[in-house]
């Protein structure tokens, strides 16, 4: 007597969010086992001493408004740390692209965007390491926060969401580049140049007349006033959180997400094809 075996036509599916955390952890782990996270502790406070310590005693001079330099210097060191991780995050995106790791999950049971979230919770890893970093930085040449719980917590809100804005950017650029070497240095420069024309790293009167409009309005001045209205100061140089305030630097966040989101769907979609 002879047995038949049935094979069932279906295919096991894969949980999503296993197959998400399995493509987190690794580039979580390794970064972990290697030191490469250490970047992500070095980077803030290499921002830190080389804001604070050359520019500390002139702009106590010339005058800021605050009560300290570290307290108006802050929020500049913040927003480096967020766009030192999107680079990060451009350059493993691009590094994924060029080793084909890609190609290789056209052939695996994956969704499209899972490798894309993926890359993301990665960055969102050193982003919080590197906030982190920064928030400790800045206490030991002391800043604090001066109001209540509920603006400390938005003060950790609006950095989480600029650095995961500028970390979606970077993923998109990276995705789309055949370098990865070429796109990192090719985004190291534009924050600094951001960061260096801003109101992070002085009041917007200090610099020439011709180039105030820019420094006033550009998505880092932006982003530097609310986060020191979230942190307060002793003095009233720190402004009020309303809509006013928070109008531009969320709208610049928005403006981030509107362009970049669908780029990343789009370019994860190819891959299903």
């Amino acid at each position: 007597m002879t047995a038949t075996i049935w094979l069932s036509p279906t295919r096991a599916a894969p949980l999503r969010p296993q197959q998400w955390w399995v493509l987190t952890t690794r580039l979580v782990v390794p970064s972990l086992r290697t030191g490469e996270v250490l970047t992500s502790v070095l980077a803030p406070a290499a921002f830190t001493a080389s804001f604070y310590l050359p520019l500390k005693t002139i702009m106590t001079v010339i005058g800021t408004g605050f009560s300290s330099y570290a307290q108006f210097m802050m929020p500049l060191v913040i927003l480096q740390a967020a766009a030192f991780t999107a680079v990060s995050a451009a350059f493993r995106a691009a590094t994924d692209s060029v080793a084909g790791l890609n190609r290789r999950f056209e052939a695996m049971p994956i969704p499209p965007l899972v490798p894309v979230t993926a890359r993301l919770s990665g960055s969102a890893f050193r982003l919080a390491v590197a906030l982190l970093t920064a928030l400790i930085c800045g206490h030991i040449i002391g800043f604090r926060f001066y109001l209540d719980i509920a603006h400390t917590l938005g003060f950790l809100l609006l950095s989480v969401l600029i650095g995961l804005a500028l970390i979606l950017g970077g993923d998109v650029i990276g995705t789309a580049s055949r370098s990865p070497e070429s796109t990192a240095q090719a985004l190291v420069l534009p924050p600094l140049i951001f960061g260096m024309l801003s109101t992070g790293i002085a009041p917007a009167d200090q610099f020439p007349h011709w180039v105030q409009p820019f420094v006033r309005n550009q998505p880092v001045s932006q982003w530097a006033i609310a986060l020191r209205a979230f942190a307060g100061d002793t003095q009233s140089g720190a402004g009020q959180v309303n809509w006013s305030l928070l109008g531009p630097p969320l709208a610049w966040i928005l403006a981030i997400l509107v362009v970049c989101v669908p780029l990343s769907v789009r370019l994860s979609s190819r891959r299903a094809r």
